[in-house]
């Protein structure tokens, strides 16, 4: 039952975090969208979208910590504790946009320069959890549980597979990213995220039509 539902929260993960790139477009699309410029209610629906998948990586968590843990506590401490803060991470990045929202709202009459400002701060604090919460988490996620599944044999190994090619994959990738070497949104920061999307995508099916499969190592 665990493993079907967390199959269930990971395919959640997906519908909820890939609308959001389009949602946030005003955001960056008008730089000053703090003074008014385009639509809130997309950022609004982002927001919403990225609270529930906040949750979702939690309960993703905290239905697979018993399966893992009977196959290596330290796994399943590492697994729980970097999707927990993945969720964290989610949803200070929410609060930021949140905060803009606020802004936003509140702008008649503030020094426009200075709100200005505030929201490009705003939007690199959300672009700053974007990076470390929803792209270098999923590396040490995978690297826990992928390695798991690997050895017991709970899912077919091609899955955990795919899971582990794309940890050193996206590490670097992100490093790369950190160091601007290229930005978050270019075609070799999405190409470097494809294993580890794969991996995601394909054991959320797995776990929610098949469930988990006889440990080979039990």
């Amino acid at each position: 039952m665990n493993a079907r539902v967390a199959g269930a929260l990971y395919l959640l993960t997906f519908i909820t975090s890939i609308p959001t790139l389009a949602l946030y477009r005003p955001v960056r699309d008008h730089a000053d969208f703090v003074l008014g410029a385009g639509s809130a209610t997309p950022v609004t629906w982002g927001i919403f979208l990225e609270i529930v998948l906040a949750l979702c990586c939690a309960g993703t968590a905290v239905a697979l910590f018993p399966i893992v843990r009977r196959r290596s506590e330290t796994a399943a401490v590492g697994f729980l504790g970097s999707r927990l803060l993945e969720a964290g991470l989610i949803l200070l990045g929410a609060v930021s946009l949140l905060t803009l929202l606020a802004l936003r709202d509140d702008a008649a009459g503030a020094d426009a320069a200075s709100l200005v400002t505030a929201g490009h701060t705003l939007v690199g604090v959300y672009d700053g959890t974007f990076l470390v919460g929803q792209s270098l988490m999923p590396v040490v996620n995978a690297a826990f549980l992928a390695t798991v599944l690997f050895r017991s044999g709970l899912v077919p190994r091609l899955i955990p597979v795919v899971g582990l090619i794309g940890v050193p994959l996206l590490l670097a990738s992100d490093i790369a990213v950190l160091f601007g070497l290229y930005d978050m949104g270019s075609a070799p920061a999405a190409l470097a995220a494809l294993p580890i999307a794969a991996w995601e995508l394909a054991l959320g099916f797995y776990l929610l039509i098949r469930g988990l499969r006889p440990s080979l190592t039990a």
